[in-house]
Formats: C-alpha cells, sequence, structure tokens
C-alpha cells in the first residue's frame, strides 16, 4: 500500500489549477506521482471565482474517467477555498478578488462539479454563518477541514459539533507574527481529540523542531503529513517555469521566488516527507505509516 496524499495541486510540472488541463498532462502527472511511491491523493483546487474552480474541477474529473492510471490514482478531490480568511496572512497566496464568505449556493455548485468525487473540503469556520455550509457537507459524507482561518477557540468547537475533523496544513496559512499564547495553531493543537491537524514535512513550512511538539500533542495515531504540492513536485531541485511564474526549486524542496524573497509552494514528495521524519524527528517505520497512509486514508474513509 503506498502513499496517500490528501493535497496535491499539481505534480511532475503538471498544475491542476489551470483553465486546460490536458489528458497528457493529468497522464504525466499520475505517472509522476506513482514513480514516487504513491497510490492515492486528493487533487486539489485553490481558491478563484466560483465559476472558475467548477470548469477546473469539472475538467479534472472528465479526464480521470477516461484515463485508469487517473482513475487508479485520484481517490478524490480537496476543495480549498473559497471560504476562508480574507485577513492578510491567513489567505496566504489565495486571491483576495475571488475570497468570500461561505454559502450554500456556492457550495453546492463547488460539490455537484465533483459528480461526486468531492471527498474533503477546506474552509475557514468563521466564515460560515451558523455553520450551514459544514453541516451540509457532513449530510453529503464530505470531510471538512479548517484552513486559512482565524477562528476563536469557540468557533472550532462549533464547527466541530457540526462536523469539522481536520486543520489543513497546521502552521501554514496564518502570519508569522501572533499572539504568543492564543493563536490559531494553539487552538487547533488544544482540540486534537476532535480535529486532527495535517502538517507539511519539510522542514521549512514548519521546522522540524516544531513539528515534533505537535506531533507529540496531537499523536501519531491521529495527525496526517501532506504534502501540498504544487507542479514542480517530483521534478527536483532547478528552476523552472511554471505558467506564469518562474519558480526555484531548493534543496529541501520547498519552491521559492527566484530572488528567494518568499516562499511559493511546496515541491515535497512523500518518499521526502518520510525521509525526513525518520532522519530529523526519530520516528519509526510504523510512525511513518500512520502519518502518510493509514491515517490519511481512514479520515476520508477511503479503502481502495
Amino acid at each position: 500500500m503506498g502513499y496517500f496524499d490528501l493535497q496535491i495541486n499539481g505534480y511532475g510540472g503538471v498544475d491542476f489549477n489551470q483553465d486546460e488541463l490536458t489528458p497528457e498532462g493529468l497522464h504525466t502527472a499520475c505517472q509522476y506521482l506513482e514513480r514516487d511511491g504513491v497510490s492515492g491523493i486528493l487533487a486539489t483546487f485553490i481558491t478563484e471565482k466560483v465559476e472558475t474552480m467548477c470548469h477546473r474541477i469539472e475538467r479534472l474529473v472528465r479526464l480521470r474517467e477516461a484515463d485508469p492510471l487517473a482513475q487508479r490514482l485520484i481517490a478524490g478531490i480537496h476543495i480549498e477555498g473559497p471560504f476562508i480568511s480574507d485577513q492578510t496572512g491567513y489567505r496566504g497566496a489565495h486571491p483576495l478578488d475571488a475570497i468570500c464568505p461561505a454559502n450554500l449556493e456556492s457550495a453546492k455548485k463547488l460539490i455537484d462539479s465533483g459528480n461526486g468525487l468531492v471527498r474533503l473540503f477546506t474552509l475557514a469556520p468563521e466564515r460560515d454563518a451558523e455553520m450551514k455550509v459544514i453541516r451540509m457537507l457532513k449530510k453529503n459524507g464530505i470531510a471538512v477541514s479548517a484552513g486559512h482561518t482565524d477562528a476563536t477557540r469557540d468557533q472550532l468547537r462549533a464547527a466541530v459539533d457540526a462536523g469539522l475533523t481536520l486543520a489543513t496544513h497546521v502552521g501554514n496559512g496564518c502570519p508569522m507574527v501572533m499572539n504568543r499564547h492564543d493563536n490559531i495553531v494553539q487552538r487547533i493543537l488544544s482540540l486534537s481529540e476532535s480535529i486532527t491537524p495535517c502538517f507539511i514535512a519539510d522542514g521549512v513550512h514548519v521546522p522540524f523542531f516544531a513539528l515534533k511538539n505537535y506531533l507529540a500533542i496531537a499523536g501519531m495515531d491521529r495527525a496526517v503529513v501532506v504534502t501540498d504540492a504544487m507542479a514542480a513536485a517530483g521534478m527536483g531541485p532547478g528552476r523552472y517555469r511554471i505558467s506564469r511564474w518562474d519558480l526555484e526549486v531548493g534543496e529541501d524542496l520547498a519552491v521559492w521566488a527566484p530572488d528567494r524573497s518568499h516562499l511559493v509552494g511546496s515541491a515535497g514528495t512523500m518518499q521526502r516527507s518520510e525521509r525526513n521524519l525518520m532522519q530529523y524527528l526519530g520516528l519509526s517505520k510504523e510512525q511513518c505509516t500512520n502519518l502518510l497512509i493509514r491515517n490519511p486514508r481512514s479520515c476520508i474513509s477511503w479503502t481502495g
């Protein structure tokens, strides 16, 4: 049983978040994923205008239906946004003009575009009035995750009561400077008996010493490791031009602007994540199997 990644935005030079994804592109991305030991992913779509997101999701669904390899590897879809915080820092790289409060009409359009494949939906609980969207998603069998959020502890509890079960890339999607105690990372970890936290294990998005602390709180039987990989993933260190961006992938597989002024994303692989966990955190093979294979599958009840 291979790795299972809940958050893949692209791979092998192919961006899932494009308007004209080709059959060849999707197949190539899946070939790279299979080469790197991955047996299942959630293809992840990030914030854009709802109509644009729906178009992109529908296109991937159609292409997947015609490709046996894609059917085998793409277990479902993860929608990240557009119902996230519009505050600087918390929204991360998501475009401000496409972020909006959660509403049932848009949420239904998004999940309908997935034709039954949407398995996970990331939103900010404070943007979901009365937790109506969370309840609707749970009713439809879709796991709900808190991400790009500054929800209070009470808002997180209310979201859990409505059906929220995960937290997306904890330690990211938040400002570099926050209250030293009452911040979104601490709030989520304080509710780790109810919220499964997901982490990026490249040592850049979360320093290894901090990740060790977070995993000690969450527990190896509940936490999940994701790559949050974008199109440069699987291609190794180097300079690339993908879509409109010039990118530099470092030895740590973090993706930087060419002047290294800011992170652009992750080109991490699950293989590299496992090596990091064993080398820098001293985890056992069995613990890595939980974080990279068993736990993510159980989060979306995937047995394929």
